[in-house]
C-alpha cells in the first residue's frame, strides 16, 4: 500500500498521508511518495488544485525517530539527518510552494514537528477542531524547528508568538490558530474534507496563474521597501493586464456574470 494515496475528481486532486497507525510520520517511503505525487499534479494539466490531508487520527506526526540511528556509513547522525533533509525533505516543501495550482492542507488532527511546516506550507490551511499544532523540537529533543516551520511560523503570527510556540512545549489548538492567523479557518471535525474539497473546488476556478503570482507577489513584499512594492506591483501588472484572464474578467463584469477562467 502507498503511503501517500492520489486521486482525482473534477479537477481536484487529493493526497491522503497514508501511514495511520504511526500517525504519519516523515519517513523515507512517505516523503518518496508524495514528491511523486507532487509531480504527478505538476504534470497533469487537468488538476487545478489540491487537498492534502492525513488518513486516520492525526496529520503528521513529524520525523520518524525510531529510524534516526547512527548511521553505517562512517557518518555521524547529524550529517546523515542535514543530507537527507537537503537532499529529500526540504525539496518537498520547495514542491509545494512550486506547485502550479492552489494546494489546500486539511489538518484532520496532531500536525507536530515537521508535521507543521508540512501543514503551512499550503495555500490555505483549514483544521478540524480536534486538531492542534506542535513544536516539539527544542522542548523535547532539543533541535531547531525544521522544514519551514523558522520561515511560515513569524510570517503568520509574529516572531513573539512563533518564538513562544518553539519555547512553551504547548499544543496549539486549531481555534488558537485561527484566532492567531496560524491558519484560515477552524471547522467541525466532520466537515473538514467537505469543506477542503469545496475550497479547493473555488480555488480551482482561478485563473490558472494566480496562485504563483499570489506566492511571488507576496513574497517579493518580504524583502521590499514600499517604494519598492509599489513598483514590482505596477511592472507585474503591464504583463498580467495583457494575459487572456484579464480580458475574460473584464468581459465577465460587464455581462455581469461569473468569469469563466481557462486551465492551465
Amino acid at each position: 500500500m502507498s503511503a501517500v494515496l492520489y486521486e482525482v475528481e473534477d479537477g481536484i486532486a487529493t493526497l491522503t498521508l497514508n501511514l495511520p497507525t504511526k500517525l504519519n510520520p516523515i519517513t523515507e517511503d512517505l516523503q518518496l511518495a508524495l514528491r511523486d505525487a507532487l509531480a504527478r499534479v505538476a504534470g497533469d494539466r487537468s488538476v487545478r488544485a489540491v487537498v492534502l490531508t492525513g488518513a486516520g487520527k492525526a496529520f503528521c506526526a513529524g520525523a520518524d525517530l525510531s529510524a534516526m540511528q547512527t548511521p553505517a556509513t562512517g557518518k555521524t547522525l547529524g550529517d546523515e539527518t542535514a543530507d537527507w533533509m537537503q537532499g529529500l525533505s526540504n525539496p518537498l516543501i520547495s514542491a509545494m510552494r512550486n506547485l502550479p495550482v492552489p494546494v489546500v492542507c486539511a489538518v484532520n488532527g496532531a500536525a507536530a514537528g515537521a508535521g507543521v511546516g508540512i501543514a503551512l506550507a499550503g495555500d490555505v490551511v483549514l483544521a478540524a477542531r480536534s486538531a492542534y499544532f506542535y513544536l516539539s523540537f527544542l522542548p523535547r529533543l532539543g533541535l531547531v524547528p525544521d522544514l519551514g516551520c523558522t520561515w511560515f511560523i513569524p510570517r503568520l503570527v509574529g516572531p513573539a508568538r512563533a518564538l513562544g510556540m518553539a519555547l512553551l512545549d504547548e499544543r496549539v489548538s486549531a481555534d488558537k490558530a485561527a484566532q492567531w492567523g496560524l491558519i484560515w479557518n477552524c471547522v467541525e471535525d466532520d466537515l473538514l474534507l467537505l469543506e477542503a474539497q469545496k475550497t479547493a473546488q473555488r480555488l480551482a476556478r482561478l485563473p490558472a496563474h494566480a496562485v504563483l503570482e499570489a506566492r511571488q507577489a507576496f513574497a517579493a513584499s518580504e524583502r521590499h521597501t514600499l517604494d519598492e512594492q509599489l513598483h514590482y506591483e505596477s511592472e507585474r501588472q503591464r504583463e498580467m493586464i495583457m494575459k487572456p484572464s484579464f480580458g475574460e474578467g473584464v468581459a465577465a463584469f460587464l455581462q455581469k456574470r461569473p468569469p469563466a477562467f481557462a486551465g492551465r
